[in-house]
């Protein structure tokens, strides 16, 4: 069965999902995630310039535009797999732009990268027991509890736990590396790309899991999308990011009405 095929949970329609997360803007706590004039680059060219962005606790932010943008290049720079040629970056008030990706993980911050890296020749269980090996309290009996309760959150992982990885449909995959990155007792959950190469109907019942997750754990995301709607719809805010540099943010639904924003990346 392909992942147009195969349901990877309880499915919402488009209407229902986008009421299943209303902006939560005013209900925001305090600053999480703040990123200070960002440059950043791969060798000799850079990619991004004087990128700014921040992320409260209990937001969905959303950072969206064009492929090539340097989305994906920021998301790994704030997870500690680039290094910035300038700038700062504080989680929960602590410096991370000079820690390794692992310090950072422990420090409560996981990404979930593009592509879905799944470990294909590992069942399901396997993949979320790897997303517990750099956290602080790893007992056993610990990864058991945290099993159940990414199992409460993702049922679909549940019935699929004994399965290797790579024999699931891509919709599952994703949702095995978001349940891979929970285990990690995250507080802010990075996610590149969630939609890439999905159906439409894949796409509605993982946002459903998104916003399930964050009504229930209270948890932070900044979600990077191509998909502009799907993005916007559903954040409390969102930045839009062109050739490297951040040029507008705001409420995530001021910027779904936006002329700019719309004329440049829905086509109207």
């Amino acid at each position: 069965m392909n992942a147009s095929e195969d349901p990877i949970g309880p499915a919402q329609s488009a209407p229902d999902a986008q009421a299943a997360h209303q902006p939560q803007q005013a209900q925001s706590g305090a600053l999480l995630l703040d990123v200070r004039g960002i440059d950043v680059g791969y060798g000799d060219t850079q990619v991004l310039w004087d990128v700014s962005l921040d992320v409260r606790r209990g937001e969905v932010v959303a950072l969206v535009g064009a492929n090539g943008a340097g989305k994906s290049t920021l998301l790994a720079t704030i997870s500690g797999l680039l290094r910035p040629w300038k700038g700062e970056i504080l989680f929960d008030g602590n410096h991370i732009e000079r820690m390794s990706a692992a310090q950072i993980v422990r420090h409560g911050l996981a990404h979930v990268p593009q592509g879905r890296h799944v470990f294909a020749a590992l069942s399901v269980e396997a993949n979320l027991k790897l997303g517990a090996y750099t956290r602080r309290a790893g007992s056993s009996r610990a990864i058991a509890e945290d099993l159940d309760r990414v199992y409460h959150l993702l049922p679909a992982l549940f019935e699929r736990r004994n399965q290797l990885a790579g024999s699931m449909s891509g919709g599952e995959q994703q949702m095995c590396a978001i349940g891979r990155g929970l285990m990690t007792r995250p507080e802010l959950l990075l996610i590149d790309e969630m939609s890439l190469g999905l159906a439409p109907k894949i796409v509605d019942d993982l946002l459903g899991a998104i916003d399930a997750i964050h009504r229930q754990e209270n948890l932070s995301f900044l979600l990077v999308e191509q998909d502009v709607q799907i993005a916007l719809e559903r954040a409390d805010r969102g930045y839009v990011i062109e050739n490297g540099h951040t040029v507008v943010s705001g409420p995530g639904p001021e910027l779904l009405t936006s002329a700019k924003v719309r004329a440049a990346y829905l086509g109207e």
